[in-house]
């Protein structure tokens, strides 16, 4: 019996992680249908009474505006086209803030590791979550292409209550397609994606607009991931 009980965590573990491999071979070609996160976010707005809708619509990597394209690098990971789904200096600043907290605040996450917890995971908050994020991470760089994982990205980010993807959040907030999307709006949308729910609540908060200037700064430096 204690040999089961110490071989039945390793299992999970496994079975999970084929089942997390298997999907990452079928979304390099398929969109996904629902992700992790917008079943546990939706599953908690129905816990609390909320009357909220999913407004999810998947479109092609060329239908959504290199503005935002270039708002999302420069405010969520500026080196997404160069490095391996990591940024280990970042990883390094996350957990000295975390330490200096007492708890595990800052993430240090690139946009890999966002899609990874976006697809599978949820939005706890501990180092064997970081760690599973990190190796769905690997898997996922691993099988697939740059543009694609970007293209995921882009169409699973919260936006609002029960807003994912920039097709819907376009469509919400400028009723028009993400194709085209200005700069100014691009980066408008960039910088609420940190913390969606609270800039639905507060829409004219101080911090919003001082980081959609601050994205503005930064997009003509943004590097895409070259989609040759």
């Amino acid at each position: 019996m204690f040999k089961w009980l110490i071989a039945l965590p390793f299992a999970a573990f496994i079975l999970f992680n084929a089942y997390v491999y298997g999907n990452i071979i079928t979304y390099r070609a398929v969109a996904p249908h629902k992700t992790a996160f917008m079943s546990m976010r939706m599953s908690d707005f129905r816990d609390k009474g909320k009357d909220v809708a999913l407004d999810y619509r998947w479109v092609p990597y060329d239908k959504i505006s290199v503005n935002l394209k270039k708002a999302l690098i420069a405010s969520e990971d500026a080196k997404f086209a160069a490095h391996g789904g990591f940024d280990w200096n970042g990883i390094r600043d996350a957990i000295k803030r975390n330490e200096r907290g007492g708890k595990i605040r800052a993430g240090g996450s690139t946009i890999s590791q966002q899609l990874a917890k976006n697809l599978f995971l949820n939005e706890s908050r501990s180092y064997w979550r970081k760690a599973e994020e990190a190796a769905i991470t690997a898997m996922m760089e691993a099988t697939t292409d740059k543009d694609r994982i970007f293209e995921l990205y882009l169409n699973s980010i919260e936006w609002g209550y029960g807003i994912f993807g920039a097709e819907a959040a376009s469509q919400y907030f400028y009723k028009k397609p993400a194709a085209n999307l200005s700069k100014q709006q691009a980066a408008k949308l960039a910088a609420r994606v940190p913390r969606p729910l609270y800039y639905a609540e507060n829409p004219r908060d101080r911090g919003l607009r001082a980081k959609t200037t601050i994205i503005l700064r930064r997009m003509g430096s943004a590097a895409l991931p070259d989609t040759d």
